[in-house]
């Protein structure tokens, strides 16, 4: 399992190809609209999962693991908001998982009462913080993009 969770929000190459061949004016459009859309999903994720919500916050590294990438390649424009390398922990906590002792024969840990724990396997349920982000900005992130390309091809964007 890698340390690196990302959500990239792409269409399909019909899309691609579309998007290729558009004014200038609508290219910029949907940048732009790329570039708000990820970060209000990066904002969602930090502010509205990883803040209580959905994890609890113990050291914050895993919200401040939480960035943004934008490209812009060959007419495809792609926002991929991902947890940086950096936070091991990030996919187990989004798909779930079990941890064994890689070095070692238990895991330990101490736990809310004081008290040392040790287990040869620990299964922990998925809580995810990013697929249900972008579970929960699918309409939005639809009608923005429309709304951009409409924007663009009906000249309005222009000014």
């Amino acid at each position: 399992m890698t340390g690196i969770v990302s959500i990239v929000m792409v269409g399909d190459t019909e899309l691609y190809e579309q998007l290729q061949q558009m004014s200038p004016l609508v290219q910029r459009l949907v940048m732009a609209k790329v570039q708000s859309l990820g970060i209000e999903l990066q904002r969602h994720i930090v502010q509205d999962k990883l803040s209580g919500q959905v994890l609890n916050v113990k050291t914050g590294n895993l919200r401040r693991s939480i960035q943004l990438a934008i490209t812009n390649e060959s007419g495809s424009i792609t926002a991929k908001v991902f947890s940086s390398n950096d936070v091991k922990y990030a996919a187990i906590h989004e798909f779930g998982g079990t941890i064994v002792p890689s070095k070692a024969k238990a895991l330990s840990w101490i736990g809310p009462d004081g008290k040392r724990i040790f287990a040869h396997s620990v299964t922990l349920k998925e809580r995810s913080f990013m697929r249900s982000s972008l579970a929960d900005q699918k309409q939005s992130i639809i009608a923005g993009l429309t709304a951009a390309v409409a924007e663009g091809v009906s000249g309005r964007g222009s000014s």
